[in-house]
């Protein structure tokens, strides 16, 4: 069992500039009374709210900026060791048009892919465009 922590915020929060806030109330509760060893089994995927189904996706900037906030937020509840050792995900409306610029940035790990995964020609180009960002 790979248990996947989906943290994210609605539109109405990003627009308010409360993206970290919610993330960390998610992240914060999602791993509360977790061991060091059970955290660092966790994926946590950033799924922003208003990009699932809507076509719309934060821009790689965007998604880095969230996933290095998240990362950091590790380093404070555990230590950096398991801040790095923890995959991070981006699962806001992943598309082979946007998967290698998402995968290129340091801090995304790698992708919880919804809709595309439907379609075996969608979901084969985003492995192919994310393992070309990763260099594999």
């Amino acid at each position: 069992l790979k248990p996947i922590l989906c943290v994210g915020e609605l539109i109405e929060q990003h627009r308010a500039g409360e993206t970290e806030t919610v993330v960390r109330r998610h992240v914060t509760t999602g791993l509360e009374g977790l061991s060091p060893e059970q955290a660092a089994a966790v994926v946590i995927a950033y799924e922003p709210v208003w990009a699932i189904g809507t076509g719309e996706t934060a821009t790689p900037d965007q998604a880095q900026e969230v996933h290095a906030f998240i990362r950091t937020l590790l380093a404070d509840l555990y230590d950096a060791r398991l801040a790095q050792a923890v995959r991070i995900q981006y699962g806001g409306s992943v598309k082979p048009e946007n998967a290698h610029d998402l995968m290129r940035e340091a801090d995304i790990d790698g992708a919880l892919v919804g809709g595309a995964s439907l379609k075996s020609d969608s979901f084969a180009a985003i492995i192919t465009e994310a393992a070309k960002a990763k260099g594999l």
